[in-house]
């Protein structure tokens, strides 16, 4: 979430996202017609419609999700917004052009996430905001410990509350993670307990802390007090539930998130749980939600395009991360009997709109 990352990672990001910038340039606007999903839940109507002049910002921007959105908005016709936590990262954005004159669809900004009047400043002007929840291990190891959850949790208040209290915010869309809500304790299990995982559905906080999925627990208890502050504060907000989020090099350039998600990931394998979604087709549900917030898309929206549900596909995965396959892998005479079913049926009706986007979940 925007700690200082080492030289070599922030050089490659950095390289990374002005490559991709300059394969976009001669973005096109556009205006996209608004009209009623059908959603159930009952939300409040802004009743403004998006045009060439929206200005959004994108925390985090840098990171592995961010860089797609950020490239995804401005294809859109977007004014983006990113920040920016350190200096070095402003100044090497600077001397590379990404903040000269022809890229006047891009601002970017410095803004550290704990810091409540930067990140004020920095949405001043912007009619939504994008937190992307992207987490850097500040020692530069691939990992995710209980104090980076404690983190997790404060900075999701500081930028909820900063969202609050800027006038021209209207929107926030947070992304949390699928592992928020797969963890169920199946020891304690009520008889009535789903064996779908939908919108509606959340991690057992106990199974978790006793499991030490510290990646889990965080990501949980930042969506709830993000919940917490939006409903207390009159923030209008929706939340996104990715599952493992893959695409080209995925491991070399998110490794916390992809390790971290995949503690456990024997179980959630077992459990029929364990699931990948494209950081592309990722990005463009986030836009998608975003736009749709101004009639009554509101809640959480689960997000995933391929459960592994077969050995091979398994084997697949752990060689692409350089994992042996046996972290993943579980005898098939050994799968466990409670077989879960992931949902992202509100998430699809949503994008089946062509209106709205071009590929469907």
């Amino acid at each position: 979430m925007g700690f200082v990352q080492t030289e070599e990672r922030r050089t490659a990001e950095v390289d990374e996202f002005r490559r991709e910038l300059a394969a976009h340039a001669g973005i096109h606007r556009r205006k996209d017609d608004d009209k009623d999903l059908g959603e159930k839940e009952k939300c409040i109507d802004i009743g403004d419609d998006e045009d060439e002049t929206t200005l959004v910002c994108v925390t985090s921007g840098l990171s592995y999700l961010g860089i797609a959105l950020v490239n995804h908005l401005l294809l859109r016709g977007y004014s983006v917004r990113i920040t920016v936590d350190n200096p070095e990262e402003m100044r090497e954005m600077e001397t590379t052009g990404e903040m000269s004159p022809k890229n006047q669809n891009l601002e970017v900004v410095m803004a550290k996430l704990t810091d409540m009047d930067s990140l004020v400043q920095a949405f001043e002007g912007c009619r939504g905001v994008f937190h992307t929840s992207a987490f850097v291990d500040p020692a530069g190891h691939s990992g995710y410990t209980k104090s980076m959850a404690g983190i997790e949790v404060k900075v999701t208040e500081i930028v909820m509350e900063a969202c609050a209290r800027t006038s021209s915010v209207q929107r926030c869309v947070f992304t949390s993670s699928l592992a928020a809500c797969v963890w169920q304790d199946l020891d304690n299990a009520q008889p009535h307990l789903s064996l779908v995982i939908n919108d509606r559905s959340w991690n057992s906080e106990s199974l978790c802390t006793d499991k030490k999925l510290w990646y889990a627990l965080g990501k949980m208890r930042a969506e709830k007090t993000a919940w917490r502050v939006a409903n207390k504060r009159g923030l209008k907000l929706t939340t996104i539930c990715p599952a493992l989020i893959t695409g080209r090099e995925f491991c070399r350039r998110n490794p916390t998130a992809t390790i971290a998600y995949l503690k456990g990931a024997q179980e959630m394998y077992s459990h029929g749980v364990l699931a990948t979604v494209d950081v592309v087709k990722l990005a463009e549900a986030h836009e998608c939600v975003f736009k749709a917030m101004n009639r009554n898309a509101c809640g959480r929206y689960i997000c995933f395009d391929k459960v592994i549900e077969c050995q091979g596909e398994a084997e697949k995965l752990a060689k692409e991360i350089n994992m042996p396959k046996d972290k993943i892998c579980v005898d098939a005479s050994n799968n466990s009997l409670h077989r879960f079913q992931l949902s992202s049926e509100k998430l699809r009706r949503l994008m089946s709109r062509p209106v709205r986007c071009h590929n469907q979940y």
